[in-house]
């Protein structure tokens, strides 16, 4: 616009120019105007350049400005998209890659409604493959959405009542905005039990023991929605197996339950269900692993232990730490009374597991090989019911028999069968002791040669992997691992010792003949 503005002012100039004769020499003037007048053209002029290249130097400043802005904007959505990610990122310590759908599901029905409530059957589901909650048992939470109470309750109980003096008469079950349940005792009075519960909160694996893989209680609930759009769901749902390790998800409406009766003739179906998922850590469990592995075999003398301080390691200076085998305060110390029966008392070992599975590669065949497996317990205050190994070893697709344990492949993936998951069996060797001459459990395994991938060398006939309870053990370093000797070396050291015996004594004789 500066431009054509000054080119329109040259032309105005020009025009009067020609309008009073100064350039058509109709009118005769000095040289000293003529260049008065052409250096007044002139000097316009570049006054116009100068306003141009200004102007241009302007929007340049400008547009790398506009360029710069949206360089930092498109970084800061860039960083921001980061960290909204990394926020909302679900870590993959809850993963288990030899049981990747693996979780308890926790199925919440409303089966009928109150005048100021409902009635709901709540049920969780092990569909864990081989972890499952033992003795002291599960503890159920969550927290209301709205002002809810628990009038009543049967198959569990809250730990706590709150405060209920607001009720006049008979006051709720439970007044607190988060309520914890626990599993009622076996033995508890039949009027007090629904199906599925009053098992003390065990709860078995999914695979070990189907039948006892879920547990129920029934709960009434008031001063909550009585349809299915005033009911609130609860929030902020815990499980306890019976310390930390479990995380579970917020609660999904999903399609009502539907049930059979009895007779199997009739289908009824829940007012109302969601669903709560709760997945395992091993991490956020125990901060130190509870179980290592030792290695030994028929063509090495080497033993392998447990790595040293594998789970821990023995304080000298706090003597309480743990408990000698030979000591003779042990019988004392086993039955202390008022002693927890969760906190471990261990023996002292240079690994400090409570458990070790010993793997021994025990005899060689021209078409199989054996391996007994030995399970010890070192803790003096607990015993383990119900337990269970995975192992992962490539020759598992050729397992021909097994001795004295439950076995049951696991195949998460198609085509690829190298895991298996062991238990004793019931009444035998299901029930492993706490420490001490009994505290210990074994079995051996046959398994097949395959031509193609059967060997001793290198460590291949130890397994990748061990699981004890769902837990996964400390392996010793591969490096570490009983190798195959040098089956040229050893002949020529076991002839060449008798030789060597046989000149010395010649030699010997012949010197004081």
């Amino acid at each position: 616009m500066v431009i054509l503005g000054c080119m329109f002012n040259e032309q105005v100039v020009t025009d009067s120019l020609h309008t009073d004769g100064w350039m058509d020499g109709s009118v005769s003037g000095s040289d000293s105007d003529t260049d008065t007048i052409l250096s007044l053209i002139t000097s316009e002029t570049k006054t116009s350049d100068k306003l141009s290249s200004s102007a241009s130097t302007v929007m340049e400043t400008v547009f790398s400005s506009a360029t710069a802005s949206i360089s930092k904007l498109i970084s800061f959505t860039v960083l921001l998209f980061l960290l909204f990610s990394c926020s909302t990122f679900t870590p993959t310590d809850a993963y288990d890659a030899l049981d990747p759908t693996g979780n308890i599901t926790i199925k919440w029905d409303v089966i009928s409604w109150t005048p100021d409530g409902y009635v709901a059957v709540v049920t969780m589901y092990n569909f864990q493959q081989y972890r499952h909650i033992q003795s002291p048992g599960w503890t159920l939470g969550w927290t209301w959405a709205k002002k809810e109470v628990i009038w009543s309750m049967m198959g569990g109980q809250t730990t706590e009542q709150g405060d209920c003096s607001k009720y006049k008469g008979n006051p709720p079950h439970c007044c607190k905005k988060d309520p914890t349940v626990v599993d009622l005792l076996p033995g508890t009075p039949y009027n007090q039990q629904i199906a599925n519960c009053c098992k003390g909160g065990v709860l078995n694996s999914w695979v070990q023991d189907p039948a006892n893989a879920a547990s129920s209680f029934q709960v009434s609930v008031g001063a909550a929605g009585t349809t299915n759009r005033t009911v609130r769901v609860p929030r902020n749902f815990t499980l306890k197996a019976p310390g930390p390790g479990y995380t579970c998800g917020p609660a999904k409406i999903v399609k009502p339950t539907k049930f059979i009766t009895a007779d199997k003739r009739r289908i009824t179906q829940a007012m109302m269900t969601w669903n709560v998922t709760c997945t395992y850590s091993q991490f956020l469990a125990q901060k130190t692993p509870t179980c290592c592995v030792s290695l030994s075999s028929f063509y090495n003398n080497t033993i392998v232990s447990c790595p040293t301080c594998a789970c821990g390691c023995n304080n000298a200076t706090d003597p309480g730490s743990c408990v000698s085998e030979k000591s003779s305060h042990l019988a004392s110390a086993v039955r202390s009374p008022g002693k927890s029966t969760n906190a471990p008392l261990l023996q002292c070992t240079s690994h400090m597991c409570p458990v070790r599975i010993h793997w021994h590669v025990k005899l060689n065949y021209k078409e199989y090989w054996r391996v007994k497996v030995t399970i010890t317990n070192f803790n003096y205050a607990m015993n383990y019911s119900q337990w269970n190994l995975v192992v992962q070893h490539p020759n598992f697709d050729n397992l021909t028999q097994l001795f004295s344990f439950n076995y049951k492949p696991l195949t998460p993936y198609a085509g690829l069968n190298d895991t298996a998951m062991l238990w004793g069996l019931k009444f035998y060797n299901d029930f492993l002791n706490e420490a001490g001459p009994l505290g210990n459990v074994q079995s051996e395994l046959l398994f097949r040669k395959d031509a193609s991938t059967f060997t001793f060398e290198k460590g291949w006939a130890f397994p990748r992997r061990i699981y004890f309870n769902g837990d996964n053990c400390v392996m010793p370093p591969p490096d570490a691992y009983p190798w195959l000797p040098n089956t040229g070396f050893r002949p020529v050291i076991s002839l060449l010792q008798p030789i060597m015996t046989i000149l010395a004594s010649c030699v010997f004789l012949w010197a004081y003949m």
